[in-house]
Order: structure tokens, then C-alpha cells, then sequence
């Protein structure tokens, strides 16, 4: 058994069961606090998630014939949301793929590309258009709405990740962020998180997320080392992102996740522990902290495959219990495998994703999950806008869910988490869950089985066994 990486990723077009680009990013685990499966939006899932993890890929990919339709081509449907199922439940959470970035990093496999002023206010036209027409949906893909199939939004959370979100200008943010209030009841949200990159924020743009109602900020720092930041092609520099972090805090900003990365090339455990500390000082209500995987499509993929670079799981296993100590010992509840939180500040929209909760994935590849359903929209944000604003499907992807790749699913998501995983479950796993006991990788909690400390370390593997 070995240790795993935690990191979430957002990919171009792919059979659905290969995993899903949090639609949530995934929808940022891997769920965007990143969704993210392979993109769950979490942060950079859920990131997502839409934030995720080998596990979820490896749970939603199941074997061939587990799914009840194989992946299909875009419906042929003119209508927007027609060839996508509607559910008789309220659709709670929202993840919205925002692909843009200043500058393209090596080591990112989620669906991005270089900004385009050219195309920006375009894409949030269709962004809002897609949005105006997922109100109503058929219960199938491609059959025609029907007014009882009408879609329900009452968003209890929304997660805008990227991409770089606060690339857009100002204005083009406060268009954005109006067009969601004029369409949507947000009576019951609870939280509404942005993911900004340091460089990209000002206090003009803070400002403004904070006048709609922005309440939840993602910060992408990845460290507190520029020789590292340097190395990972990031375009702001330690000095920057302390005064981003700084900007947000005046603005009003209570609740900051700080985005980390670990097992880094040449990275050193004492510069993690500076870059641990440091973070602890800023004092943020949650931190993220995620391995990185060398994704194929990538730069670091390449420069692994000629040997520049190379994975160390013993090192990697060093750095995750070296967060684990000094997060925990500074009050942040370790409340799943890559987050960590001050009490009450969990975030709820990766939560509502690991409890297998439905979403609606909004842009470029995000992907959506409503019931027995999920698809993903096409990953190419020129095609996106140019069917969004002529009315016609921006899916590409569907896939009917089967109930072993649904359950199988809960118990990868769930036992990343701190409740663990229900033994109702793993009723079928009895060897398996009585040998990862005696090896001290499992407990019994409150009816659940729960991750050890030292099963934190290997808990994809662990995963791996009940799926």
C-alpha cells in the first residue's frame, strides 16, 4: 500500500466513467476546496467538483456494463436545458467554470486557457444564458421539456472557480454577479465562494464581490516560497499574495481559504513547514492542502516522463503528516483529506458534494450531477459561447448512473471525510474492513468507519478495496 495523492484536476472532453471535471471542478476533490472525482468543484474541486482524487475516477469509472447507457454524443435537441434530466428536487448547489487565466501553469490539468479580452464579456452573456435556461429540463436526455419537468434553482451554495475567475475586469464580474441575482432566488444561500488568484485582486474588485454578495474567498497561493512559485509558473510572488490576503481582510472578507500545494519538485519539508506556519500566522478560517500529481497533458507529466522530475511517496507521506501536526495543532479541524477548517467553517458546498448531493455545473466542461444523471458540458469555451448565445445545447457528454456506481461513490467520497463512511455500506467488505482495523488504518465511530491517522496517509488505496 502507498501513500496517495489528493489532488483534484478539471480535463478536456472524456468518457464521463474516466471520472468528471467537477462540474462541478471538479466540480475544484480534486472535488474545487477543489470538487474535487477528477473535477468536483472543491477548492481549485470543488477544485472543484466541480475538487478530485484517483479514488472517485476510479469509483465512477466502474467496469464496462456497469452504466445503463454508455457515453453518448450531444443530443441532437435545439433547446438549451432539453437534454438534460430534470429532477422533482430543489438543486441546492452550483458550480460555475470560469476557464480563464493571465498565465497557463505547468503542472494544471483542469480546462483553462490564456485570457481573452477579445471573448470575455461574450462568455458571461452565455454563462447567464445557460443559466436563464437551465430553469427548465427534460426528465431524459434529449426528450423535450415538459411543464412539470420544470428544474428547480434554489442555490444554498455557489462556487465560481476557474481557471481564474477574478481575471475578469470589474465590470465584467459585477454583470456577472447581477445577472445570477435577477435569475436566481437566493434566499436560502448560505455561502458563495470565489476562487482569486494573488495579482488579480484589488480592492475595486473585492469591493464589488463583497456588494453582491460574496461572502467566501479561495485564495490560490500554493506557497509562501517565490523560488518554489517560480517553479510552478505561478505569476505573483510572496509579497503579492500577503497583500491580496490583506486586501480581502479589509474588504471585509471573514471567511479565506488558502489554497497550498505540497511535494513539490526540490521542495524541502522545512520549506513546507515555513510555508504551514506562515499560512497559520495570516490566521485564514480554512486551508487546503493538496499533493501534487503529475497529470498527463501537463508540462510536469513531460518533464516526469524524461526524468527532470520524480514522485516520492515516502516524502509526499512526510509532507501530509507534517500538515496534519501543525494545522491540527493549530486549531483547524481536519474534516477531510485535503481541508482542513476552524470550527464552523467547513465549506458547504464541498460538503454537499462528498454527501452526494445533486449539482448543476454552469460553462466550459463543468460537469452536473441531478439524480441518476450526469453530463458535462463541451470543453471549449469558444463553442460554448457560440452555442450558448444562439439558444442551442451546451452539453457533450450524458451518462445514466447506475446504483453501484452511485454507491461506490459515496464510500470513496465519504471516507475522505472526518464522519467516515457508514458500515451499512461496507456490510459487503467484511474482510476488508476487519483487516484495515487490525492494521490500525480503520475505526469504529458512531456507527461509521473512520480513517485513521495513519489511514489519512493511504486512503485512496484504502478506498480502492470497497469499490
Amino acid at each position: 500500500m502507498h501513500g496517495v495523492n489528493h489532488r483534484r484536476r478539471r480535463s478536456g472532453s472524456r468518457c464521463l466513467r474516466q471520472g468528471r471535471a467537477n462540474g462541478a471542478k471538479e466540480n475544484k476533490s480534486y472535488v474545487s476546496d477543489r470538487q474535487g472525482d477528477s473535477a468536483m468543484p472543491t477548492d481549485f474541486m470543488n477544485r472543484h467538483a466541480n475538487d478530485n482524487c484517483g479514488t472517485v475516477a476510479a469509483a465512477a469509472s466502474g467496469r464496462r456494463g456497469d452504466t445503463d447507457s454508455s457515453r453518448s454524443e450531444p443530443p441532437a435537441s435545439p433547446n438549451l436545458a432539453g437534454d438534460t434530466p430534470a429532477s422533482t428536487e430543489i438543486i441546492r448547489h452550483i458550480y460555475v467554470h470560469i476557464p480563464f487565466c493571465a498565465r497557463i501553469c505547468p503542472y494544471c490539468a483542469f480546462y483553462k486557457d490564456r485570457l481573452d479580452r477579445s471573448q470575455t464579456e461574450r462568455f458571461c452573456q452565455a454563462i447567464l444564458c445557460e443559466l436563464e435556461h437551465q430553469g427548465t429540463a427534460a426528465s431524459q436526455p434529449g426528450k423535450p421539456s415538459r411543464s412539470r419537468d420544470r428544474r428547480s434553482l434554489q442555490p444554498s451554495t455557489i462556487y465560481f472557480g476557474g481557471g481564474t475567475p477574478t481575471v475578469l475586469t470589474t465590470a465584467q464580474l459585477e454583470f456577472l454577479l447581477r445577472g445570477f441575482h435577477e435569475h436566481l432566488d437566493l434566499s436560502q444561500l448560505i455561502e458563495w465562494t470565489v476562487e482569486a488568484n494573488p495579482g488579480s485582486v484589488s480592492t475595486r474588485k473585492a469591493d464589488v464581490l463583497r456588494k453582491f454578495g460574496i461572502n467566501r474567498i479561495s485564495l490560490g497561493v500554493q506557497s509562501w516560497n517565490d523560488r518554489l512559485l517560480q517553479l510552478l509558473g505561478r505569476e505573483h510572488d510572496t509579497r503579492q499574495a500577503e497583500n491580496s490576503f490583506r486586501i480581502l481582510r479589509t474588504a471585509g472578507f471573514s471567511n479565506i481559504n488558502v489554497d497550498l500545494m505540497f511535494g513539490l519538485p526540490t521542495q524541502t519539508l522545512e520549506e513546507w513547514q515555513a510555508t504551514l506556519e506562515r499560512t497559520v500566522t495570516l490566521q485564514p478560517q480554512h486551508v487546503s492542502a493538496y499533493c501534487l500529481t503529475y497529470e498527463k497533458d501537463t508540462q510536469f507529466f513531460l518533464r516526469k516522463e524524461r526524468g527532470e522530475f520524480r514522485q516520492d511517496p515516502d516524502a509526499d507521506a512526510a509532507f501530509f503528516e507534517m500538515a496534519m501536526s501543525i494545522l491540527e495543532a493549530s486549531g483547524y479541524q481536519h474534516y477531510e483529506i485535503s481541508n482542513y477548517a476552524r470550527p464552523g467553517f467547513s465549506s458547504s458546498h464541498n460538503r454537499a458534494y462528498w454527501r452526494g448531493e445533486d449539482y448543476l455545473g454552469i460553462g466550459p466542461s463543468a460537469f452536473s450531477t441531478v439524480g441518476m444523471w450526469r453530463w458535462q458540458n463541451i470543453p471549449d469555451y469558444r463553442a460554448y459561447i457560440d452555442r450558448g448565445l444562439s439558444c442551442r445545447s451546451v452539453v457533450g457528454l450524458t451518462e445514466r448512473l447506475t446504483s453501484k456506481m452511485k454507491r461506490s461513490e459515496k464510500i470513496a467520497l465519504s471516507l475522505r471525510t472526518h464522519d467516515g463512511v457508514s458500515a451499512n455500506l461496507l456490510r459487503r467488505f467484511p474482510n476488508e474492513t476487519r483487516e484495515f482495523v487490525a492494521l490500525g488504518l480503520l475505526r469504529q465511530s458512531n456507527g461509521n468507519f473512520v480513517l485513521t491517522s495513519a489511514g489519512k496517509s493511504v486512503a485512496d488505496s484504502v478506498a480502492e478495496a470497497f469499490i
